[in-house]
């Protein structure tokens, strides 16, 4: 029998490995009565998450395993629009997903991203401008959240007065849906969401610029335009996945390095280093835990228990990326690593299309920040961070610092 746990406590949020380190040896597959997905199958181990995102036995559409059953989304009260986001790219199988996964890629490929280095250079120095003005700073509010979060709007074509507001939404919408009480609570939000991307698609419609969403709203694959709901799904998804993540790699890349003071001087020392300590704070602090669900098509035999036709399937990426038979000293930040193959990405057809804006953010954010305050450090003890709710995310609520050595822990200390 398939043994239980509930990964949700506050003790688990604040510190999953150890958990997870136990799951792998005594419970590489373990069941999760979740509260939106029902019983759910979490993977813990690399070699059997890895093999799982080339699994033809696995589907991402839902509704692909159903065979006539009603779909859970489908309860009266879940908001319209989380039964429009799952109509994604990251929810679609061959051939819906290709299709979709093709109309943005080329706004996410290594060059075009390239192209972005002098932009996100630019930001990057005018945001540390301000926060060397000030003696204490949240790192998230005022560094690593605007940084994506200007790039991805730019990209996007997000007017400026919009992009918080946005940002405020999706919070809460990610922090709040781990009960169906909170799909409730979200539903006001969920409602304000949907007329936002509505006013985003009549604005490009009627005034089209040269951005990733004039593109969307104007392109045709075979003929056929993208559907309102499908336009939605989109624009939601490239917003989440092109801040969120990379406010996670920021945040507790910087916490992480702060929290090893050997490698953090390492990496000031040999600046050159600065590509593989990110790969390595990807697999270390893990910005995201859990890609999206999965949905075997057939019973499937794994580790000795029996993943039922149907059934939602999990991958804890960040139990992967500890896992002590891949990893040496796999619980050891090391930012010489190498290899360092890390799945915080994912992995084969549904991999990231963001990662290398997302490598590009982290890569030129840490380097100036590293440089710019030696003296940086955290303005509360460890034990006080909190960590988000988020499904799937792993993030902090906040990281207040001190950059210089006479800042003033109790001006942050409530920001905490």
């Amino acid at each position: 029998m398939t043994p239980e746990i509930n990964l949700e406590t506050r003790e688990i949020r604040a510190n999953p490995y150890p958990t997870y380190a136990r799951l792998r040896k005594e419970s590489p597959v373990v069941l999760y009565k979740h509260p939106i997905f029902g019983k759910t199958y979490y993977l813990t181990r690399y070699n059997d998450i890895v093999s799982s995102f080339t699994d033809p036995r696995l589907a991402n559409d839902r509704r692909n395993v159903l065979e006539g059953k009603k779909d859970p989304m489908d309860r009266w009260w879940v908001p319209k629009l989380f039964r429009i986001l799952q109509n994604n790219m990251l929810s679609k199988d061959a051939p819906d997903h290709r299709r979709l996964r093709d109309l943005v890629h080329k706004g996410f490929t290594p060059r075009r991203v390239e192209e972005m280095k002098q932009t996100v250079e630019k930001i990057v120095g005018e945001l540390l401008d301000t926060a060397q003005k000030k003696p204490a700073v949240d790192l998230l509010a005022d560094f690593a959240l605007p940084l994506p979060l200007t790039v991805i709007s730019e990209m996007m074509g997000v007017p400026d007065e919009d992009r918080l507001t946005f940002h405020r939404q999706m919070g809460g919408l990610l922090d709040n849906l781990t009960t169906p009480a909170g799909f409730l609570l979200q539903t006001p939000n969920a409602f304000n969401m949907m007329r936002f991307f509505r006013k985003l698609i009549r604005l490009r419609q009627t005034e089209p610029r040269d951005d990733l969403l004039t593109a969307l709203v104007q392109a045709e694959e075979q003929g056929e335009r993208l559907s309102e709901d499908e336009l939605i799904s989109m624009i939601f998804l490239l917003l989440l996945a092109g801040h969120e993540t990379t406010v996670n790699l920021i945040g507790n890349g910087t916490l992480a390095l702060l929290q090893h003071p050997e490698q953090l001087q390492k990496l000031r020392d040999n600046p050159e280093l600065i590509g593989s300590a990110v790969e390595e704070l990807l697999r270390y602090g893990n910005p995201v835990d859990q890609p999206s669900p999965r949905y075997a098509r057939e019973d499937i035999q794994l580790e000795g228990h029996v993943i039922p036709k149907g059934a939602t399937v999990m991958c804890l990426l960040a139990s992967a990326n500890r896992d002590e038979s891949v990893f040496e000293n796999a619980d050891t930040l090391d930012i010489t690593r190498k290899p360092n193959r890390h799945v915080a990405f994912g992995m084969g057809v549904h991999y990231c299309l963001g990662a290398p804006l997302a490598r590009l953010e982290g890569t030129i954010a840490l380097q100036h920040l590293v440089r710019r305050f030696p003296d940086m450090k955290l303005a509360v003890p460890a034990e006080q961070l909190r960590w988000r709710g988020s499904i799937g995310l792993r993030g902090l609520k906040a990281l207040p610092l001190l950059l210089s050595p006479f800042g003033a822990p109790a001006a942050v200390r409530e920001a905490a």
